[in-house]
């Protein structure tokens, strides 16, 4: 159906659409037939045929290349044109030419918005009971002229407002889609650069641990090695589950990799022995990826000597939440937003969760996640 009223896009949609409004043209066999037999002189042939050829060609441009574009004042001069002319006709030949009403109404369903050819389909329909009572004998072709006219016209008018709608519709569903496609991109980013930035620095510093000791202490360093193809082992993993939108970090594990990353770095580390809290799954993930990006700026870029971590869980108005704070005592600053920070804003902020990041004293960096347990009291 929608091809039958938007312009031809394709020669298929073309040939389909020419089909559809060639079967319509069948009503126009009583002009033609009155024509041939209605017993009119030449010269009214002649030009009742040339007005007939001229009323068909407008009207296909109408109903074939209907453009929403197009100022509304143009076709209304047209269908005014149109109704002059079936008039002329119907009053000259007869009133087998009433017919050319119902065109008329069509083509203004087809050409014109809605909220005007809601009025002009009534027009011409009136206008066409005006002429059949005027017409000789066109009294008999009034009440089979009328239902085709309206119901023709206002039916355009329905499909004009459908598709229109199916068209809204389908770019709704497009920009959804869109959205959609941009947010699973915007997550994978996300989870990437988390898991690939703190298993890139572990691997980097105990490459460099293993460096350092290979001389001497060969055994040590092979230790290390062997330490960096767990991790790499490990980072394959988190990748591919990942990618597969079922990676969801833990706590518990996040704990004991952060105890290991900071040993690494020659950090002294000050952990929570065991975490064994009841956390729903969702804030739990958002709060344990917060202490993988953490740790990762702690190794980094602090050049930190301590690292405190805590896990509290608090009361406040808005119902019990858990708190997350890692302190280091690095070179501190003012937190600059990048992916990371902006990545654990994001995840946070989905589960209820806040955010806060910045100095801890006069050297020192801190960062406050924070994550609701239940229901808000």
């Amino acid at each position: 159906m929608t091809r039958i009223v938007r312009a031809p896009e394709s020669t298929v949609h073309k040939v389909v659409k020419s089909l559809w409004i060639a079967i319509w043209l069948f009503y126009l066999s009583a002009p033609v037939t009155d024509l041939v037999r209605g017993g009119h002189s030449t010269g009214a042939r002649v030009l009742g045929g040339l007005g007939l050829l001229g009323f068909v060609a407008w009207y296909l441009v109408l109903v074939f290349r209907p453009d929403r574009q197009k100022p509304v004042r143009p076709v209304l001069l047209s269908l005014a044109v149109l109704s002059a002319e079936a008039a002329a006709l119907s009053l000259a030949l007869g009133r087998e030419w009433l017919v050319l009403f119902v065109y008329v109404s069509i083509a203004s369903g087809a050409a014109l918005p809605g909220k005007v050819s809601r009025l002009t389909v009534p027009a011409a329909t009136a206008l066409l009971a005006a002429l059949a009572l005027t017409v000789p004998d066109g009294g008999d072709y009034l009440f089979g002229l009328l239902i085709p006219a309206l119901m023709g016209g206002f039916a355009m008018v329905g499909v004009r407002e459908m598709i229109r709608t199916t068209m809204e519709l389908r770019q709704a569903r497009a920009t959804v889609a869109q959205l959609a496609a941009n947010e699973e991109r915007l997550r994978m980013a996300r989870d990437l650069h988390d898991l690939l930035g703190h298993s890139l620095s572990l691997i980097t510093l105990k490459s460099e641990l293993a460096g350092r000791m290979l001389p001497d202490h060969p055994d040590r360093a092979a230790q290390q090695v062997a330490d960096i193809e767990k991790v790499c082992r490990q980072a394959l993993v988190d990748v591919r589950e990942a990618v597969s939108g079922y990676r969801r970090p833990t706590l518990p594990g996040e704990l004991a990799g952060a105890r290991t990353a900071l040993a690494a770095a020659g950090v002294t580390a000050d952990l929570p022995a065991d975490f064994t809290g009841s956390v729903p799954e969702e804030p739990e993930c958002a709060l344990a990826w917060s202490l993988r990006e953490a740790v990762t700026n702690v190794v980094r870029h602090s050049g930190a000597k301590r690292c405190t971590i805590a896990l509290t869980p608090r009361q406040t108005l808005a119902g019990p939440v858990l708190e997350l704070s890692v302190t280091d005592d690095g070179s501190g600053g003012t937190a600059v937003p990048g992916n990371g920070l902006t990545g654990l804003t994001e995840r946070l902020e989905a589960v209820g969760g806040t955010l806060w990041a910045g100095p801890a004293g006069k050297t020192g960096f801190r960062l406050l996640a924070r994550v609701p347990l239940g229901s808000p009291s």
